[in-house]
């Protein structure tokens, strides 16, 4: 793929995941208010919370739509290398963010039964729930299926953020359901307990993710090498030095967000046969091809040298 094509491809592929993050803006807006609304109304935590949660996932859609355009724009005298470093910059501030929520949202919930639980209007919670849950899994679905063609961690942490709050409402949903069912029964007695108990388990469920996603995103802010990615490039490289007769090589590997960093030196011993730029140029493309994924995501830097020093 010509280097044209590539970066025309980069601007459909924005262009695709700048909608679908404004949609899910809108539509995240939309739950928060609606969540705010009926959780005040009803009296109940689980869906107090779930509007909170949505209104802090619109504030980071929107910060997350700013950096996905910065990402597809060329860099300037003063971000030269591009914006690639604002992506995991905002996955792991959206993912403290999340760990941060979710473990006030326990605290509470753990409050409330010890206080005794809360009255809550089953009605409202259980229509509620219903709606959002589809709204939910259907904005997931559409996201997931667009994302495994454009590939983007932005809009993947956007869909996989649907998902969690589908399955979120979609436990709200059995749970208002059941305790609906309890009233007039001998379990009658606990249904104040259902609304905080269920808002404290998914809580507990839910903190693993977001502090997975923090390790990812803070691994690629401290430019920690992807030991996968930096075994394939030497494994090229080495089968490359040895078959044209090389002395050694180093290489670096870096990932921040999608943009990867390759730089490579090998050094070329004294009285080797090949002498022509051309020559060497051929080898660099082909270490090129090999390595694969050429774009403007990809900065690969192949130097050849006859002094070991500058390694």
């Amino acid at each position: 793929m010509s280097l044209t094509r590539a970066h025309r491809a980069l601007r459909l592929r924005s262009r695709l995941e700048t909608r679908l993050l404004t949609l899910s803006i809108v539509l995240t807006a939309l739950v928060a208010a609606s969540g705010i609304v009926i959780g005040l109304l009803s009296g109940s935590m689980s869906i107090l919370f779930d509007g909170m949660f949505s209104i802090i996932d619109a504030v980071m859609g929107m910060v997350t739509l700013t950096v996905a355009k910065l990402l597809v724009s060329e860099g300037n005298r003063r971000y030269q290398f591009g914006y690639w470093h604002f992506e995991p910059l905002v996955l792991g501030l959206q993912s403290c963010v999340l760990v941060l929520l979710y473990g006030y949202a326990f605290f509470n919930a753990v409050m409330a039964v010890l206080a005794g639980g809360t009255e809550i209007e089953f009605g409202l919670a259980v229509i509620y729930a219903a709606v959002v849950a589809v709204v939910c899994f259907a904005m997931y679905l559409v996201e997931r299926r667009a994302n495994a063609r454009i590939e983007s961690a932005l809009l993947g942490l956007e869909a996989h953020s649907w998902l969690m709050s589908g399955l979120i409402t979609s436990a709200l949903l059995v749970a208002f359901v059941a305790a609906s069912a309890m009233k007039g029964t001998a379990y009658e007695r606990y249904v104040p307990y259902v609304d905080p108990a269920i808002l404290a388990v998914l809580a507990l469920l839910l903190l693993p993710i977001p502090l997975l996603a923090a390790r990812r995103a803070f691994a690629e802010i401290f430019g920690i090498t992807p030991p996968a990615y930096d075994a394939d490039v030497r494994e090229i490289v080495a089968e490359a030095v040895g078959r044209y007769g090389f002395a050694s090589f180093t290489s670096y590997v870096a990932k921040v967000g999608r943009a990867r960093f390759i730089e490579i030196y090998i050094v070329v011993p004294p009285g080797h046969p090949i002498r022509d730029i051309a020559e060497f140029d051929r080898i660099r493309h082909e270490l090129g091809d090999a390595i694969g994924d050429p774009g403007p995501e990809r900065w690969l830097t192949i130097v050849f040298t006859g002094d070991p020093s500058q390694t």
